[in-house]
């Protein structure tokens, strides 16, 4: 009994030091002229991405890929089309080698051609190509005019067509001590870019989604690096939908002199005047980069506290 006690004393007092460090990197981000509660500085805690987050957030490149080489087909065609792990698959083009690793790529268009944001389709274009990983491969037969490789992991389908480029190993990324995230942060005057597209040409995204920022290492950008995820409501007063909130009535009858939002001569009120670029700005979530090229980094947010947007600004966070 006397043995069991000593144990868990012990237990609690190896454990105490820990939560200690835990509770002493969330306060180390509170600042000056706050008060900080639990809705403006929240705990923010992270996830390691994995190997499947690496290898398969896809990435945009303001330089075209080579495509000489690329998937022709595979065992079972013409009856398969989609190969996945461990199916084997031709390959068209020359150079290759048994043993050789190849990271399967495939040039993306956006079918829908509506813009998430005004300006997106011109910030795409001046950004690059969107290119998405769709898995890994390994040459095993090089007897015939076409090489035979080995699906040996696999993100999502490979088609006939999708482009075979040598593949590279990415550095891993390590998650931080939980932090006070600063909901309301002004600008810092840091590094600062765009949201310029999601993988799977989503709009709405969550914890574990990747986005594409038009930022690089020629701005200095790295794997590790965290940004800021923020947004005015000046993004929302613009929206198309939620513009429409914006237009609504929020008066109760009981209100003696109604406010106006953004008044126009219709619109005025004998009320305040509400202007929403006076309305301080929020950060939505927290991004990691996973990857990066010359112009453009790949991130996954790893902390949201609502939805991210597609066209949300980004700022380098250093804590």
């Amino acid at each position: 009994m006397k043995k069991t006690g000593l144990l868990l004393l012990l237990c609690l007092a190896a454990a105490a030091p820990a939560q200690s460090a835990d509770s002493n990197s969330a306060d180390q981000a509170t600042a000056q002229g706050t008060l900080p509660t639990s809705v403006s500085f929240p705990i923010e805690r992270v996830q390691t991405p994995t190997n499947a987050d690496l290898y398969c957030a896809g990435f945009i490149s303001k330089q075209l890929l080579p495509n000489a080489k690329f998937v022709a087909g595979g065992l079972e065609t013409p009856n398969t089309t989609k190969f996945v792990n461990n199916d084997m698959i031709y390959l068209a083009g020359s150079g290759y080698e048994t043993g050789q690793e190849y990271t399967i790529l495939r040039e993306l268009r956006d079918p829908n051609q509506y813009e998430l944001f005004p300006g997106q389709h011109a910030i795409l274009r001046a950004t690059g190509q969107p290119y998405a990983e769709l898995g890994r491969i390994r040459v095993v037969d090089t007897r015939s005019k076409m090489a035979i490789a080995h699906v040996e992991f696999s993100c999502e389908p490979v088609n006939p067509g999708d482009i075979a480029v040598p593949f590279a190993e990415k550095p891993a990324v390590s998650f931080h001590l939980p932090l006070r995230f600063d909901r309301f942060a002004p600008p810092n005057g840091k590094l600062s870019g765009r949201i310029v597209m999601a993988k799977d040409f989503d709009s709405e995204l969550g914890t574990g989604m990747k986005v594409y920022m038009n930022l690089g290492t020629s701005q200095g950008v790295k794997v590790g690096d965290y940004f800021r995820a923020v947004r005015s409501y000046l993004a929302d007063l613009k929206d198309p939908v939620d513009s429409l909130s914006f237009k609504a009535s929020t008066t109760e009858d009981t209100q003696k002199r109604p406010p106006s939002v953004e008044p126009s001569l219709l619109t005025r009120t004998k009320g305040p005047a509400i202007h929403v670029a006076d309305f301080p700005r929020r950060a939505v979530g927290e991004i990691v980069v996973i990857s990066t090229t010359p112009t453009t980094a790949t991130g996954m947010i790893v902390f949201a506290l609502e939805d991210v947007h597609a066209g949300d600004g980004v700022e380098m966070d250093e804590q």
